[in-house]
């Protein structure tokens, strides 16, 4: 066995280290902060599944701003900003206030002629394509759900689909919006 000072351990070693003293006396609360910052999507698959086995008989608290950590280990987020809880709610909850929840989004062999027949459905509200990748988003009206008018809508003018996809909605969207606007109400 190597014997090694942790100072000279990499970042994702001195996570993994940080995190075995932490739980090592049992703690019924655990703080953690960016517990995944540093390692390596093997290591961040092995710390997520140890965080939700310990969530069982835990209270686990994870401070982050990698908003991937929050869907991935997750049952309750809080916004905080300036000191003050500005929410705090299930994450897909805080999703459902994204402009992209319940979104359509594709990819097309004509951004253009997508864009086109999905404006004319009567519950999307919105259309917009992407100018850098050519990405078409249609927005639905609010509680409406478009994805299968949407697919019938391309289907039948016989656009060409390379993918396309259901949004739950975007944290970094929603954290934006409520921290922006807590900010300028300042």
């Amino acid at each position: 066995m190597v014997q090694q000072s942790i100072e000279t351990l990499s970042k994702g070693f001195k996570r993994r280290v940080g995190l075995a003293q932490a739980i090592l006396h049992d703690p019924q609360v655990l703080v953690l902060d960016e517990p995944t910052d540093g390692l390596d999507p093997n290591q961040k698959h092995e710390v997520r599944a140890l965080i939700q086995a310990m969530a069982k008989e835990k209270t686990i608290i994870v401070s982050t701003h990698i908003l991937e950590e929050v869907h991935a280990v997750c049952n309750r987020a809080i916004i905080i900003a300036r000191g003050k809880v500005l929410a705090d709610d299930t994450p897909r909850a805080l999703e459902a206030r994204s402009r992209f929840h319940q979104a359509v989004s594709l990819s097309a062999e004509n951004a253009q002629a997508a864009r086109d027949v999905l404006v004319r459905i009567g519950d999307v509200a919105a259309v917009e394509i992407d100018t850098q990748d050519q990405r078409v988003t249609a927005f639905p009206r609010p509680g409406k759900a478009i994805f299968g008018a949407v697919v019938e809508a391309l289907k039948a003018n016989g656009i060409q689909l390379r993918e396309i996809a259901l949004e739950q909605g975007r944290l970094d969207e929603v954290f934006r919006q409520i921290t922006t606007t807590a900010k300028d109400a300042a």
